[in-house]
């Protein structure tokens, strides 16, 4: 039988017939209306409400998520100024800044298709234009000079499995989206990428995730409004103080997405699609998710193939193009490690995982429209995800790669 497999914002149909193929769905969870479960959550939060946090004259800045991000921040927008307005705090008190980090900017019709009438309120995040407000771990934390102006920080976010927090969301939305090549660097960095406790779908006890928290405090970012997904869509909303927002949502997501697999296969395909596979940097989460995660179901030599549209190519910002820098010039994925683990520039770090990922298993991209830089970056380029597996091989079909957690 053949599966649809997501491809930019439409699918892909893969039929194997000469393979013995598994398809791993998780259990997905009950999708839930995002505006409702956002206003319920800002009437109950994590600690005291809006209300108890901003006085009337209070100046804001709302730290959103970009592009990368399918959070319906338009929906969670709208509920904060609510919020707000209901304080007594005026739509003219606020700055929306967009939380790129190193990605590309967003550019207008971007802005006004994930703001909707809040557009004329956003502004891009500018790594360069950040003011330092501290240090954790003696690593200056330097935050969108705006947001250092406020008197009130708040931030959206979508809490979902991540290669190094465990899961995203909570202060990282303003440390990494609105913050400087200083923290980005050092936590997307080898030394603290390769310590303990860094790892996918991993909260407690992760010091990237406690790096994080501790930078958010500096920041001071008082009241995140998150939301969580899986394959039915939004399962749930949080608000109210950062690290319970994440804690309470990532609880969610694992009973949504956590899924138990077995052993040696001989390839994993894992489906994308739109937001994240608009380019190579970010599509290949989907591979690294499968190898370096909780648990890699593939055999030693083992494949994952991907089938991606990458519109943009490698990816168009400063860390999409470090990425693609370091891959594309390197003889071999041992020596590109290798070299790496003796530094790299913020935003390369996808490189890095890549590379650890290409020590063991190749990486196939089907179906794009720019096979010739997946070539450039180590990996192989295929018309079709059948071109990209071997006759007779044991197959696991993952449709939802991001949003499934492989145990």
């Amino acid at each position: 039988m053949p599966v649809e497999l997501p491809l930019g914002e439409g699918t892909v149909s893969v039929s194997l017939p000469d393979c013995d193929v598994t398809v791993c769905r998780p259990p997905g969870g009950k999708a839930v209306d995002p505006r409702e479960a956002a206003e319920a959550a800002v009437a109950d939060p994590h600690g005291p409400r809006l209300a108890r946090r901003v006085d009337p004259d209070d100046t804001v800045g709302i730290v959103v998520t970009d592009v990368t991000r399918a959070t319906p921040d338009d929906v969670l927008l709208d509920v904060l100024l609510d919020e707000l307005a209901a304080t007594g705090v005026a739509r003219e008190q606020v700055t929306v800044i967009i939380g790129l980090g190193l990605h590309r900017p967003m550019d207008d019709e971007e802005i006004e298709r994930a703001l909707g009438d809040h557009a004329d309120l956003a502004v891009n995040h500018d790594p360069d234009a950040t003011v330092e407000v501290g240090k954790v771990d003696g690593v200056p934390i330097e935050i969108n000079e705006t947001l250092t102006r406020v008197d009130t920080v708040l931030a959206t976010g979508m809490v979902e499995p991540h290669q190094y927090a465990g899961f995203s969301g909570g202060a990282k939305t303003v440390v990494v989206g609105a913050g400087g090549e200083s923290q980005i660097g050092y936590s997307h960095g080898p030394a603290l990428l390769a310590r303990d406790g860094v790892r996918l779908g991993r909260v407690d006890d992760n010091p990237f995730r406690a790096f994080v928290d501790e930078a958010g405090d500096l920041a001071g970012v008082e009241f995140s409004l998150n939301v969580t997904h899986g394959p039915s869509g939004i399962l749930g909303a949080a608000a109210g103080d950062p690290r319970s927002v994440v804690r309470n949502l990532a609880d969610t997501a694992r009973e949504a997405l956590a899924t138990p697999v077995a052993d040696g296969y001989d390839a994993v395909v894992a489906g994308v699609g739109a937001p994240k596979d608009a380019n190579l940097y970010q599509t290949t989460r989907a591979a690294t998710y499968v190898v370096l995660g909780a648990h890699n179901p593939l055999r030693e030599g083992g494949r994952v193939v991907i089938p991606a549209a990458l519109p943009e190519g490698a990816g168009e910002g400063t860390g999409e193009r470090r990425f693609y820098d370091w891959l594309s010039s390197a003889e071999s994925a041992e020596a590109l490690y290798d070299e790496m683990r003796e530094g790299y520039e913020p935003g390369a770090q996808r490189a890095f995982v890549v590379a650890r990922a290409l020590r063991d298993h190749d990486i196939y991209v089907t179906n794009s429209e720019a096979p010739e830089v997946v070539e450039e970056c180590l990996m192989g380029a295929r018309e079709s995800v059948a071109d990209a597996v071997e006759p007779g091989s044991d197959v696991l079909v993952v449709p939802d790669a991001l949003d499934t957690l492989l145990v």
